[in-house]
């Protein structure tokens, strides 16, 4: 019973139902975590290019994709607000919002914040004969700051302390008491930076993020859950193609740092032997075994992997137009999906939508079809300036 608690999360934000196809568990394996909204993009430029944010020129969302290249912002401060709709086509009350920021301490230093926030609208929840419980209002948040250093002109590192909240029910249930689950988590980065004054050249990313403790909602140390820690990988390059003109292209490739859940049924989907029953009751023992740093050497044997492709259109450095394209893997969910969406930028703030188009039909529809992100971006520095 104590996974069920997690898996609505799961479900509930579409990582178990966005697939392109039906999958079953004969045929693959899918890596879950739990508080998958960590995973949700909180940012809508890089929503608008598929999520491939990790080495996308430094704005207030830093913190979310690369805290490094913070200390290449050319502003000294930003504060960002994004809000996201999540699951539009069959929920009204699902949303993330987040707000996010740096400061730059001097030319060489600078310091990164950020929150999440995911409502997860109301539940029924009901026990196993379907017996109505209680409604609920899940929630999950998070809140993170960094601290960031250039290592030489081109070349900085980040490190990034995150809490994690995850209010999903509360109170005793079919003889379960559940609590909120809390972790702790970091992000390590390294951003490099070799853009020439006229904003021409390459950007590269590599991050390590959500590395920390599993989380749990019940006191059963055994029922604890990995969270979604990740290896992200990204490089952009820009070109200047006349005086008002430029253009980026950018690719991410992430993944995800967590063992497979054993899988139940053999490849031809026939019933277990009760030797094989026996073999798999210990591989799930081992798996909730797993320590924080064998699972990361674990995951490697998973094939949880996703591809981002996106591309940045900017008009006198003023007007924006974005698009993507997002892949992965069946073992990671099987979501495939494009992205647009548009940017404009004012003296003292820029504006960002961003939109994922529809895919899919009747019951291979994409949940996440139709999901908007908006997005406001303050410059403090020039705000301050002015005034």
């Amino acid at each position: 019973m104590h996974h069920k608690v997690w898996i609505w999360s799961l479900f509930t934000i579409g990582f178990l139902s966005i697939t392109a196809s039906p999958l079953s568990a004969q045929s693959v394996n899918i890596v879950s975590t739990s508080v998958p909204f960590l995973r949700v993009s909180p940012d809508a430029r890089a929503g608008a290019m598929a999520d491939a944010g990790l080495a996308l020129s430094p704005d207030a969302n830093a913190t979310f994709w690369n805290s490094a290249k913070s200390v290449f912002a050319q502003s000294n401060s930003q504060l960002g607000l994004t809000y996201t709709p999540w699951l539009k086509d069959i929920a009204q009350d699902v949303y993330l919002v987040t707000a996010a920021g740096y400061t730059k301490i001097n030319d060489n230093q600078a310091v990164t914040g950020g929150i999440r926030y995911f409502n997860l609208g109301q539940m029924q929840l009901t026990d196993a004969s379907g017996n109505l419980l209680q409604n609920t209002r899940p929630k999950e948040f998070s809140l993170e700051a960094g601290f960031n250093q250039k290592i030489t002109d081109v070349l900085s590192a980040g490190v990034t302390f995150r809490y994690i909240n995850s209010n999903l029910v509360s109170g005793a249930i079919n003889g379960s008491n559940y609590k909120a689950g809390t972790a702790f988590a970091g992000d390590i980065s390294i951003f490099y930076n070799n853009l020439n004054e006229n904003g021409a050249g390459v950007t590269a990313a590599l991050t390590a993020s959500n590395l920390g403790s599993k989380i749990s909602y019940t006191n059963d140390a055994q029922s604890k859950q990995f969270i979604p820690a990740n290896l992200g990988i990204g490089i952009a390059n820009t070109w200047v193609l006349d005086d008002l003109s430029k253009f980026t292209g950018t690719i991410n490739a992430n993944h995800l740092l967590v063992p497979s859940y054993p899988s139940y049924t053999n490849s031809d989907g026939s019933t277990l032997t009760d030797a094989q029953q026996d073999a798999y009751d210990k591989s799930v023992a081992d798996y909730y075994s797993y320590g924080v740093f064998q699972s990361w050497s674990k995951s490697f044997s998973n094939k949880a992997y996703s591809m981002s492709l996106g591309g940045e259109y900017s008009y006198n450095n003023q007007f924006f137009a974005r698009a993507g394209y997002y892949w992965e893997t069946k073992e990671n969910g099987n979501r495939k999906y494009l992205t647009a969406g548009v940017g404009l930028k004012y003296s003292t703030f820029d504006l960002s939508f961003a939109y994922l188009a529809p895919s899919g039909s009747g019951l291979n529809r994409n949940p996440l079809s139709n999901t908007l992100r908006f997005g406001v971006i303050f410059d403090l520095a020039s705000i301050a300036n002015n005034n």
